[in-house]
């Protein structure tokens, strides 16, 4: 049976926390057919989801990246390239989140998120057009915003601040690659019950549970979620869906 994504080849960053965005991200492709590429600074992670891609009859390897670094760009999409020819669909899901007031909030901590969380989606996009333009087949980029990027949302001002670059960012270059038929769309997560998320639990508990509490759903959403709406995107069943954002957040933003 045909499926999804056959003969697609994907990149999705940032995928090696499990249970995480990336992580699930890349095993829903994979299931669809694609040829998954899952980078990380932690490469041992990443080859751990890599291999349990590859044991459920996948394809999939690991490569070690720091997003926010343009040669470590560079190095992976030439070893994609290498390996299984051009890039069809991007997937920029690797971020951080520092959630602190602004009294507390360092201009190191505002810098390291406006790098990770943004600067990473224009280096990953620049390449990635340039690619797809020469292959000439179109292609699906999805990058991972905010409901941050959309509402305002206690402790999360430098976050928010890249999640909203990239949404706006992302609308531009669709509009730019439109008749290249290079899709760019954003996804929108609320609360997602993932690793990144403990983190923001332990870092500052009172704000992250009245985020929680504030859900018409009432609880967090799951990982697999997301990678059904990056799917979506990704697929043909997407193929007339550019410069959008699905948000995907249990009512927060409806309210």
């Amino acid at each position: 049976m045909t499926k999804r994504l056959d003969g697609k080849i994907a990149l999705i960053t940032g995928g090696a926390s499990v249970p995480g965005l990336g992580s699930a991200t890349a095993q829903r492709l994979a299931e669809e057919g694609a040829k998954v590429c899952v980078t990380d600074i932690d490469l041992d992670g990443a080859e751990a989801v890599a291999k349990a891609i590859r044991d459920a009859g996948g394809t999939a390897m690991a490569l070690k990246q720091d997003v926010a670094e343009e040669a470590d760009w560079d190095s992976v999409l030439d070893r994609i390239a290498q390996e299984w020819g051009s890039l069809d669909i991007l997937v920029n899901n690797a971020g951080i989140a520092v959630l602190r007031p602004i009294e507390n909030l360092t201009s190191a901590d505002w810098n390291k998120q406006l790098t990770v969380n943004l600067d990473s989606v224009f280096f990953g996009t620049r390449r990635a057009v340039e690619i797809m333009r020469k292959a000439g087949k179109g292609g699906s980029i999805v990058n991972l915003s905010s409901v941050a990027g959309l509402v305002g949302v206690p402790a999360c001002s430098a976050y928010a601040a890249a999640k909203a670059g990239v949404r706006m960012f992302g609308k531009t270059i669709a509009i730019e690659c439109a008749r290249d038929n290079i899709r760019v769309n954003s996804i929108h997560p609320g609360m997602i019950d993932t690793n990144m998320q403990n983190v923001a639990r332990s870092d500052n508990a009172e704000f992250f549970d009245q985020v929680v509490d504030s859900i018409p759903m009432g609880r967090m959403g799951d990982p697999v979620d997301i990678a059904n709406a990056v799917l979506f995107l990704s697929c043909d069943e997407g193929r007339y869906v550019t410069g959008t954002e699905l948000v995907v957040d249990g009512g927060m933003t409806a309210q």
